[in-house]
């Protein structure tokens, strides 16, 4: 006689739970009678190429590495001297706003010059010889003069 007092939300809810449970019991006998999954299934093997595979990589392919030549940082840089002074090509410079840009004809590295780091005075295309100074923004050219 109490069932009879379960309004239409309630039956609802039921047969969703009592469905759910089953479909649970049956996932689980599916699981049990299913094949057994072996740790042999869980492996992932890496080959040279950094490739993840699932099969066994052959022994005979394998290449040896020494530990000295694996690098681990970066390299020390070289002891020889670099010349100071470098030279380039005035690409832009406005007279007005009193900056512009040199490009290094050794690296082809663009570097900002400022009115107040020239000597003489220079225009755009000239070839010039400069030092290379860090700035806040990079690499600023100071000293920079009209090449002979």
């Amino acid at each position: 006689m109490g069932r009879s007092q379960e309004s239409f939300n309630k039956k609802d809810v039921r047969n969703k739970k009592e469905k759910k449970r089953k479909e649970k019991a049956a996932k689980k006998l599916a699981k049990r009678d299913g094949e057994k999954s072996s740790f042999d299934d869980m492996i992932a093997y890496v080959d040279e190429n950094g490739v993840i595979t699932n099969e066994p990589i052959d022994p005979s392919t394998k290449t040896e590495i020494k530990l000295e030549d694996i690098a681990v940082s970066v390299p020390k840089g070289s002891d020889e001297e670099v010349d100071p002074i470098r030279k380039g090509t005035i690409t832009f410079f406005n007279e007005s706003k009193g900056f512009g840009f040199i490009k290094d004809l050794e690296t082809k590295q663009d570097v900002f010059v400022h009115a107040n780091n020239v000597i003489g005075e220079i225009k755009e295309g000239n070839l010039v010889t400069y030092e290379v100074e860090n700035g806040q923004r990079g690499p600023n050219a100071v000293r920079v003069q009209i090449s002979k």
